[in-house]
């Protein structure tokens, strides 16, 4: 669940802006900075987010919108409207973000058990949006994403997953919003 709750994480930099429209945590590397020291061990502790790491994982959160507008029964959020990429398109710059940071494998043989094949960056350090790209792969395909839905309360832009299988909002708050619109839609007709 971990790679599921890091890449929704990432996707919801977009959110609601509490205005009607939509606010983007991610416009300058400081908002990068301070979602990074919100995920400890994305970076090194007290490590400051450059332009190029910006764009880098902005490029990577739209790949991942995509995905999971692809991945979601119905409608997907509203923020991606007219922002999707091609699906092949997606996919192919989460497998390059995936690929910036070459793996060797490492064995590992414990005395008294079996044998274990780990994997370690080649330089030491994970690029990170080779870290974040690879968590989404691994969400995407596991069967956690048949839990992925999209927001479609008014207002709200985001994606959670499903926990209950009554749960049709990303959090009560958004219930709430969309329970007051039926309620004013219903009497609005009469």
């Amino acid at each position: 669940m971990q790679d599921a709750q890091l890449t929704l994480d990432l996707a919801l930099t977009i959110r609601h802006d509490g205005n009607g429209g939509v606010a983007d945590d991610l416009t300058d590397p400081a908002g990068l900075t301070a979602w990074l020291h919100a995920h400890p061990g994305l970076a090194p502790t007290g490590h400051t987010a450059d332009a190029t790491a910006l764009t880098a994982v902005r490029e990577l959160r739209a790949a991942v919108r995509t995905l999971f507008a692809h991945a979601v029964p119905g409608e997907p959020s509203r923020a991606d409207t007219g922002r999707l990429l091609p699906l092949e398109e997606a996919v192919a710059h989460l497998n390059a973000a995936a690929a910036r940071t070459p793996v060797v494998p490492v064995l590992a043989w414990p005395e008294g058990s079996d044998p274990v094949v780990r994997h370690r960056p080649a330089q030491g350090e994970d690029d990170l949006t080779a870290l974040l790209a690879r968590a989404a792969m691994a969400f995407l395909a596991s069967p956690a994403r048949s839990k992925l839905r999209a927001c479609h309360a008014p207002r709200c832009v985001r994606y959670f997953l499903k926990d209950h299988p009554r749960q049709e909002w990303c959090k009560p708050s958004c219930g709430n919003r969309a329970r007051v619109a039926r309620h004013h839609e219903r009497h609005r007709a009469e």
